[in-house]
């Protein structure tokens, strides 16, 4: 190789993967009021077989094959939101099987989908990235099989999943139900992290942590949560909680109420979003369901805030039976998940209170 391009190549790897990125993660995601009013324009699809579509804005489409299968597809993709490579790909490919633990489903094939500054960032670091997506389908039992790329001068790296479901054991965000309490399966407070880390002001523990947290997957989750005999469940991504939840208890017809102090939150997420770190995606989620969301006594505006932290790769929130729900927190903690039981349904129209 002549020296021009050994020092191509030295500065195109020297460059910090986070540095292309305008964004952290699921943050980027488009305002959750702008994304509403476009889908509204969209005329909903009808037919027999499609068993969730998008008329409650759920995790992912199910269509049904026979009485036994029904097909979950969705797809996930983001920009860089730590500068390793293959711990991107972890954390992208993580996010995107997501959606179909969060349907009760089992993935089993992906493709990806890739957008990379061919000129800006070497082959080879593109490379690292494919890999940890494909390590994520190793270890839950699904493959990554070829996909699509595009020339683009800010990198972002997702999948298209496929997996399948019995439609008799489908989760969906219509299916809290009256008396069910609530389960969370991870920690909050990826968005705030993420934003430091992106920043340079999070320190080595708490990045470890939130990565640790965005590369666990969420099979024991949706494990449990069949197990407890749940109906209503989804994943807590870039609404955050709070916009999430409101989906949930919308489509579901019925109030919520979430203990703020139960919230289990990341290392350094609190410090972190006093200090001012907040991503505007989080701010944004806080303001879309201000209208929908009640603060108790004690309960401050920046626990708000928290709660409606835009996450990446988060955990399944998922409603059941109290004594149920709490065996599965029990259980997942023996799998070694830091769930926890964070608040509890009742009958209503859509509302959450913070206690």
């Amino acid at each position: 190789m002549r020296l021009a391009s050994v020092i191509v190549t030295q500065n195109l790897a020297q460059r910090r993967l986070t540095e292309f990125s305008h964004g952290a993660g699921c943050a980027c995601k488009l305002a959750p009021g702008l994304l509403a009013e476009v889908l509204r324009t969209l005329a909903p699809i009808q037919h027999p077989d499609l068993l969730v579509g998008t008329e409650t804005g759920d995790d992912a489409a199910v269509w049904r094959l026979d009485a036994d299968r029904a097909l979950v597809a969705t797809t996930d993709f983001f920009t860089p939101l730590v500068d390793d490579a293959r711990t991107w790909g972890r954390i992208a490919a993580a996010n995107a099987v997501s959606d179909v633990y969060a349907m009760g489903g089992r993935p089993l094939f992906a493709l990806n989908l890739v957008a990379w500054p061919s000129t800006e960032l070497p082959a080879s670091l593109l490379a690292e990235v494919l890999a940890g997506g494909a390590e994520i389908g190793a270890e839950t039992g699904f493959v990554v099989v070829g996909g699509h790329s595009v020339d683009d001068p800010e990198p972002k790296y997702g999948l298209a999943v496929v997996g399948e479901v019995h439609p008799d054991r489908l989760l969906t965000n219509r299916g809290l139900r009256q008396g069910d309490a609530l389960v969370l399966t991870k920690p909050l407070g990826t968005g705030i992290v993420t934003t430091a880390i992106k920043a340079g002001r999070a320190s080595e523990e708490v990045a470890a942590a939130a990565i640790a947290s965005m590369t666990a997957t969420n099979a024991a989750a949706a494990t449990a949560a069949l197990a407890a005999g749940a109906t209503g469940a989804t994943d807590v991504t870039g609404f955050g909680l709070l916009g999430h939840l409101a989906k949930m208890a919308q489509a579901s017809g019925v109030d919520a109420t979430v203990v703020v102090a139960s919230v289990p939150l990341l290392p350094g997420a609190r410090e972190l979003a006093e200090a001012g770190v907040v991503p505007g995606g989080t701010r944004r989620n806080r303001d879309w369901t201000a209208g929908d969301v009640d603060l108790g006594g004690g309960v401050s505006e920046l626990d708000a805030l928290l709660m409606a932290d835009a996450q990446t790769s988060g955990g399944l929130l998922f409603g059941a039976a109290p004594k149920r729900a709490a065996q599965a927190v029990a259980d997942l903690a023996d799998a070694g998940v830091s769930a926890a039981v964070v608040g509890e349904v009742a009958a209503g129209t859509g509302r959450i209170q913070l206690v």
